[in-house]
């Protein structure tokens, strides 16, 4: 399956779809995959970096500077640096978050995966998501992709959401359902 293949618009889109294709050639998308997974997690992590990204008032190339840097720190490949380094010259770094993303549904598809978000109050543990993971692919019948975020105003339980089919059995919904249930009784 190429990456036109796959829904991905926009500017995020584009730049996914052509690191897709360069990292296909290069036969290096478990690396590309990899690296961009360790860049969003520090995205995600790091307030600076979030900062530096989206930031207009940072300068083209102090952008392009300070991510060559982290990049340089993470160890990422050559391929996906040089990637970083042209969107950051093109002032495209507010868009990374959504390429990376982009790129990820491209590789699910490319690999048969489907792609489970999943919400939780607190971050789930490696043997929470191997046994998650294993259930949605006994449900499903295909292999899962697991997107975990933490969301502590759910106060517990989990929010499955797959395409366009959602599980909520988070207390937060529960206590709503019971709320609106006890309105009615009066």
């Amino acid at each position: 399956m190429s990456a036109e293949n796959t829904i991905v618009s926009g500017i995020a889109g584009r730049y996914a779809t052509a690191l897709f294709d360069l990292a296909s050639s290069e036969k290096q998308i478990d690396v590309v995959a990899a690296d961009l997974a360790t860049i969003k997690t520090c995205m995600d992590e790091s307030a600076d970096l979030a900062r530096l990204v989206l930031s207009p008032l940072v300068s083209r190339d102090d952008q392009a500077r300070a991510m060559a840097a982290v990049l340089e720190k993470l160890g990422v490949s050559d391929l996906v640096r040089r990637f970083v380094g042209t969107v950051a010259q093109n002032r495209r770094l507010f868009a990374l978050s959504d390429m990376i993303d982009g790129f990820s549904k491209m590789l699910a598809a490319e690999r048969g995966e489907v792609t489970a978000k999943v919400i939780s109050a607190k971050k789930l543990t490696v043997k929470q998501v191997e046994a998650l993971t294993k259930e949605l692919k006994a449900s499903i019948g295909s292999d899962v992709a697991l997107e975990a975020e933490v969301d502590e105003s759910i106060i517990g339980g989990l929010v499955v959401k797959i395409g366009s089919k959602m599980v909520d059995s988070s207390i937060k919904t529960k206590l709503q359902n019971l709320k609106f249930a006890m309105k009615g009784v009066g």
